[in-house]
């Protein structure tokens, strides 16, 4: 088999066994799933409960303790489906849905198969292939969506090895802790959250989604900065000269929704997903039910580092959602029309990125601070196409730091060839001598995503504030210093109708008329945050910044 180390690294973590280069399901699985793939007359898998023993009996067969599952996670099962849903919608997920999600399984070793050995024509030079990306590891994963739904086909039948997932910092990824929270504290947006996932399945059984989605690892490396240290330190950023973007205030709206093709910020937790396959239900759990293809992510994508980021472009969205957190409901069919890139990936970007968790006035901390837009960077910034010089932070001589959008193909193919080899690949080394613009154009040449990336902006809004105590007003200015530096045109934020954002628009036309840097804005950040840590004042970064607010506030609500 092709690609033989990226397939070593992903095997202990995927329930299939290999023999003679080839990957195959044990006898007795696959005996399992043939008999549930021709329906109940020959499983005899027709109720949750009788479902879970056919679980178990499958990750027997596969060595796996079932120990090491959520104890409720039967009852969960049990309940969904013997107690909870209608009759007639359980008959129908045993009659058709189970059988074709067993059928999925079947193929599952022959599309791992086929994945691999077309990984390496995928972008020519670039590993595509299903592998572990460890921290500091920058890569690109490509899976087809046929594929990713035999993952999540796997994972709900909580048939991905658990035991080794902890020592690589890996997210849970079979679903028992979905169904045991069921169980264990029932609430209707739980309910939600697992009809979504139904919904799913039923989408993918009845007609198989044929185009492809790709998982990003994006790492601020060290030519960006003049720094040793892995991300710009506080006085770069106080030095940098580069205009504000444009900045787009909604009080209402959803980022999932947004007509920009901008790039749409998830508010991660370190860990992928958070939440999503357990109780959590705020942004990011929510993003992975309506978009399930993104739980596929959690399988390869160890935790994020301070100067890491996750990118993942193509996820189609297959359920509509009203409500938020405990209000979440599933809404019934969403029928996704974005349109495909070369690589047929929906025009879907999403970046993962984790907020400090940091509560009461520790988030005014120097410290904190550059943490936060560091990171929003990383995320932020257009990895696969490199600045003049490498270095995003560097003038050119006319205190101007100019785009180099056409000089050199950085990111992905710089890190993959320099951080695997040691060194540039031969052929890299020879394209130096070409001129920067044949390198761009031999990299989309190959069928790489060429999607105008000058025009694609930033669809953000209230990142690490709620339960992680974050300011919203200076992680509003944090997230805009972070797009600005990356170059990206515009920022969309979405205030979802928080009070405290209810000046954002007025306190940024008002900066950008004034035609303020990063280094202004981000230093002006600094001076409020000191007086805020040491009681100087007790006003929010707005009031502060703009003196007439503060007295319109107190005139509207006198204290």
């Amino acid at each position: 088999m092709e690609n033989r180390e990226d397939l070593k690294s992903i095997l202990p973590y995927l329930p299939l066994v290999i023999r003679s280069s080839s990957l195959y399901w044990p006898p007795r699985v696959v005996e399992a799933l043939k008999a549930m793939s021709e329906g109940p007359s020959h499983s005899r898998v027709d109720s949750g409960e009788v479902l879970w023993q056919a679980i178990s009996d499958m990750r027997r067969s596969l060595s796996l303790s079932n120990t090491l599952l959520a104890p409720s996670a039967s009852q969960g099962y049990a309940f969904l489906f013997d107690e909870l849903i209608h009759d007639k919608e359980s008959k129908r997920w045993f009659d058709e849905i189970i059988p074709a999600i067993s059928g999925l399984l079947l193929r599952f070793p022959s599309l791992l198969e086929v994945h691999f050995q077309n990984a390496d024509s995928v972008v020519s030079g670039i590993k595509t292939g299903l592998r572990l990306l460890n921290s500091q590891q920058a890569g690109i994963v490509f899976l087809s969506q046929e594929l990713i739904g035999a993952l999540l086909a796997c994972a709900f039948f909580c048939l991905f090895p658990v035991s080794n997932r902890g020592a690589k910092d890996l997210p849970v990824i079979n679903f028992d802790n979905l169904f045991a929270s069921l169980y264990e504290s029932y609430s209707e947006s739980h309910e939600s959250k697992i009809r979504c996932i139904m919904h799913y399945f039923e989408r993918v059984c009845s007609s198989l989604p044929t185009g492809t989605v790709s998982f990003e690892r994006k790492i601020l490396p060290a030519e960006y900065h003049n720094s040793s240290t892995t991300s710009p330190e506080a006085d770069i950023w106080s030095k940098s000269d580069v205009s504000l973007c444009a900045f787009k205030v909604h009080s209402s709206g959803l980022i999932e929704d947004q007509s920009n093709n901008a790039l749409e910020v998830d508010f991660a937790n370190k860990y992928l997903g958070g939440g999503a396959l357990n109780r959590g239900c705020v942004q990011e759990e929510i993003r992975f039910m309506i978009n399930p293809e993104l739980i596929a992510g959690m399988l390869f994508l160890p935790r994020m580092d301070d100067n890491e980021a996750i990118e993942i472009v193509g996820a189609e969205r297959f359920s509509c959602y009203t409500g938020y957190a405990s209000s979440f409901r599933f809404a019934g069919n969403y029928i996704d029309k974005k349109a495909m890139d070369s690589f047929k990936r929906r025009r879907t970007r999403i970046v993962a990125i984790d907020a400090l968790c940091a509560p009461k006035m520790r988030h005014f901390k120097d410290i904190c601070l550059l943490r936060e837009i560091n990171k929003a960077l990383s995320g932020f910034l257009n990895h696969r196409i490199s600045w003049q010089h490498q270095n995003i932070f560097i003038d050119k001589g006319d205190n101007e730091i100019q785009l180099a959008s056409n000089d050199i193909v950085s990111g992905l193919l710089h890190t993959e060839t320099t951080a695997s080899h040691g060194a540039p690949l031969n052929d890299v080394e020879t394209d130096r001598e070409k001129p920067a613009s044949n390198l761009v154009r031999d990299f989309c040449v190959e069928g790489a995503d060429c999607m105008d990336h000058e025009n694609v902006g930033i669809a953000t809004g209230n990142w690490g504030c709620g339960v992680f105590g974050g300011d919203p007003e200076l992680k509003a200015m944090i997230q805009w210093l972070a797009a600005s530096q990356a170059r990206r045109p515009f920022i969309s934020y979405y205030t979802f109708g928080l009070q405290a954002l209810e000046n954002l628009d007025q306190v940024t036309k008002w900066i950008l008329s004034h035609e303020w840097t990063v280094g202004d804005l981000w230093n002006m950040m600094l001076e409020y945050s000191a007086q805020r840590l040491y009681k100087h004042t007790n006003l929010g970064f707005f009031s502060w910044l703009l003196p007439s607010l503060a007295a319109t506030n107190e005139a509207i609500w006198p204290s």
